[in-house]
């Protein structure tokens, strides 16, 4: 990168946030090493390191330390609460978009490997981000979709009902039975999905079915290679092995015919009772926001706008948690969940309108 011969007071300005946003970036990353050990504290310390040297850097530029400096700027400071008080998955996620917003690719005071280093740094916490994202994906799935079917369900069911012109009784007990029987529904199928999903992952794993018939296999004439075939080992791996195990087994040694070292999928699942009490508990807790305004005395349009505006803010805030947990944006991320589900509720609305037109 070519750099202009003399910087200008709008440079220096400029060179003086990027240095204060570095520090701050090298402090948030130490905040979450803090809160890890072994392998994960590791590599945070190497990114506050390599956001040290960019400091360095635009310490350079600016001559030594200026007398003034600015504010971090916003996202770096929420970055730094959150690592204070929280050390969690959705930090990594924040601090992942941040670094994939890296201006120093168009900056012409920074150098190409600024640049470069800022788009490895993306990928780092990525891969650190991801660790967390496969330990929340069961349960924290399930709540969050559970959340977010309830607000949009039980919306558009009060907002339906209540277009017909019945009485507000009506609207709230058709709200609160909505709860219930959407709660019940996802509890259960959450359960019934997780617990299938363990039992076929549970059915695919090596087992130890023939391990007695071993000692009396053929050395030279055996199928037992086939069988580590099946299990990814190519032709002539599957047949040495089973010459070691078939002669172990004929000795009364290990090892006997013990299944393939493979990592268990279980974890990520989930366990069924957690998805499902998960699922419901936050099913439930979604889907009451939209009968509030009923439960408080509150009927017609008065009541029909505070649910609108209520499970729009709670739509607003899975959304967002989605678009952390997925690595993408979570702006976008929380007004298309608002426009679904808005949409939703529209649609419901107008049907239910049009029902009670031709009833009355």
């Amino acid at each position: 990168m070519t750099a202009p011969a003399e910087p200008t007071t709008r440079d220096r300005r400029r060179w003086a946030q990027y240095l204060v946003d570095e520090r701050a970036e090298a402090q948030v990353y130490r905040e979450l090493a803090a809160r890890r050990d072994g392998e994960e504290r590791a590599i945070l310390t190497a990114l506050a390191d390599a956001e040290g040297r960019h400091e360095a850097h635009w310490l350079r530029l600016l001559g030594g330390e200026p007398a003034q400096l600015p504010r971090p700027d916003v996202g770096t400071r929420l970055l730094g609460w959150m690592a204070r008080r929280f050390g969690s998955i959705f930090v990594l996620a924040l601090a992942q978009n941040a670094e994939g917003r890296s201006p120093y690719e168009s900056e012409p005071f920074a150098t190409s490997a600024m640049a470069a280093d800022e788009k490895v740094h993306h990928e780092v916490v990525r891969g650190l981000a991801a660790r967390g994202r496969r330990r929340l994906s069961g349960t924290f799935r399930a709540a969050v979709f559970g959340a977010n079917d309830g607000l949009v369900s039980n919306l558009a069911l009060v907002l339906g009902i209540g277009a017909t012109g019945v009485a507000p009784q009506v609207v709230l007990f058709t709200g609160i039975a909505g709860l219930l029987a959407g709660a019940l529904s996802m509890g259960a199928g959450e359960f019934v999905s997780v617990r299938s999903q363990r039992e076929l992952l549970q059915a695919t794993e090596p087992s130890d079915y023939a391990d007695a018939a071993l000692p009396n296999l053929d050395l030279d004439a055996n199928e037992l290679a086939l069988v580590y075939r099946t299990r990814g080992l190519s032709p002539a791996e599957a047949l040495e092995r089973a010459r070691r195990v078939v002669s172990a087994a004929q000795d009364g040694t290990t090892p006997r015919g013990g299944p393939l070292d493979v990592p268990s999928e279980h974890d990520v699942v989930g366990g069924a009772w957690n998805a499902a009490l998960s699922s419901f508990l936050f099913f439930a807790s979604g889907a009451v926001v939209p009968v509030l305004p009923w439960m408080f005395g509150l009927s017609g349009l008065p009541a029909v706008l505070t649910a609108l505006v209520l499970v729009g803010i709670a739509l607003l805030a899975t959304g967002a948690m989605v678009g952390l947990l997925s690595g993408g944006p979570p702006l976008r991320r929380a007004l298309r969940q608002l426009l679904i589900g808005y949409g939703a509720a529209a649609v419901t609305y107008v049907l239910g309108w049009l029902f009670g037109v031709s009833v009355g």
